[in-house]
């Protein structure tokens, strides 16, 4: 039996892995969970899959946590995600944590000889040499559950990652997709968090929606493949059916299909290289039944430069992608709280970008003290 532990189990990754794990009790069992607010969600996690050790950010709510549940090892704090990601007793570590927050526990657990399952893109966004030069070291498996690049890992197995010509990184382009500047001027929070296809957290909801979470997805790809961003084409196709392909210099082209459910890449993290049975009550992708059929359109990069923004910060390398993520972050936290526009996000990533100075050979240290610079000017700028 496969031991797991969750980093984010209350949020929308982490609720989706525990009801894979609940369908699969006989293989798998849950080790620790984490969660950040949503502690009486987090109850209800502790009392349905018993942990040894959960971590919360609030002392009273450890507090609470351990007077409530005196046979579970209760942490807290940044420390705390370090300490049960490289617990013993663990075999696989899901990283569903948002944002930079994601970067030392995910080290922590390579470091400890722990699978990782990630769905933390920002951990290779902004330490991805670091990160895959850890991984090749301590010999560990590193599964992406985003299902664009747990397709493009699906389509590139068996095959030579040198014989690649591009990957294909489909985009359902989000609620916005064929509007002009002009109408994003205008656009609600209400609006932005109205995702066509998935439903996922606000975060990454707004990132889809300025398509920003595709630009980092460019980044996190070009690390965990080791594939030259040149190589990479992002490809809108709204009905999100071809999660990503791959094609190869004899000309074919290998692609991964399935209805939009996160619970599909989830699985195949949790027991690859198996697979595991699908829930018998659903059916599966009917492909007759799409009726307009697949289509795939170009991106717009005139009206979401914030793609462009991030093929630019992976050319530049150093400190330019560390800032382009830490800068959209506070943006995004601004935008939810109503304190800037819709647009104001890609146009302050535009300044940031044409301001950033990199800084190169950076340490897990100097990375966090850039990252922490440029949240502060981002700050003050607003």
């Amino acid at each position: 039996m496969k031991r797991i532990s969750i980093l984010g189990s209350t949020g929308s990754i982490g609720t989706q892995a525990l009801d894979v794990i609940s369908r699969n009790r006989a293989a798998f069992s849950v080790a620790a969970l984490s969660c950040e607010k949503n502690v009486g969600l987090l109850r209800q996690q502790i009392a349905d899959f018993r942990p040894e050790a959960v971590c919360v950010a609030c002392e009273r709510d450890a507090s609470e946590l351990a007077g409530e549940f005196p046979k579970v090892e209760v942490f807290c704090g940044d420390e705390g995600l370090k300490a049960i990601a490289s617990m013993e007793g663990c075999d696989m570590v899901i990283n569903s944590l948002m944002g930079m927050k994601g970067l030392e526990p995910t080290m922590a657990a390579i470091e400890a000889g722990k699978d990782i399952a990630f769905a933390n893109k920002e951990t290779l966004v902004v330490g991805g040499q670091l990160v895959m030069e850890a991984v090749k070291r301590r010999g560990v498996a590193f599964l992406p559950v985003d299902s664009e690049h747990s397709a493009i890992f699906q389509c590139l197995q068996g095959n030579d990652v040198r014989k690649v010509k591009r990957v294909i990184l489909t985009a359902s382009g989000g609620p916005f997709r064929g509007c002009s500047r002009s109408q994003l001027e205008h656009v609600t929070l209400e609006q932005a968090l109205a995702h066509p296809n998935w439903s996922m957290g606000k975060k990454i909801t707004i990132d889809s929606a300025t398509m920003m979470n595709k630009g980092l997805e460019v980044i996190e790809a070009r690390w965990l493949f080791d594939i030259p961003v040149e190589k990479i084409e992002v490809v809108v196709h709204p009905q999100s059916i071809l999660h990503s392909a791959v094609e190869y210099r004899d000309g074919s082209v290998i692609g991964q299909m399935g209805d939009p459910d996160m619970r599909v890449p989830i699985a195949y993290a949790l027991s690859y290289p198996d697979r595991l049975e699908a829930p018998k009550e659903e059916p599966g992708l009917d492909l007759t039944a799409l009726g307009e059929g697949m289509t795939f359109y170009k991106l717009d990069r005139d009206v979401f430069r914030t793609v462009d923004l991030a093929y630019e910060a992976c050319r530049r390398g150093g400190s330019c992608p560390v800032a382009l993520n830490g800068a959209n972050e506070i943006l995004v936290e601004m935008f939810l709280s109503g304190k800037i526009r819709f647009v104001d996000i890609q146009d302050m990533l535009v300044r940031v970008m044409e301001e950033h100075v990199p800084k190169y050979h950076m340490d897990i240290e100097g990375i966090l003290e850039e990252d922490m610079k440029i949240r502060d000017k981002m700050r003050k700028m607003i």
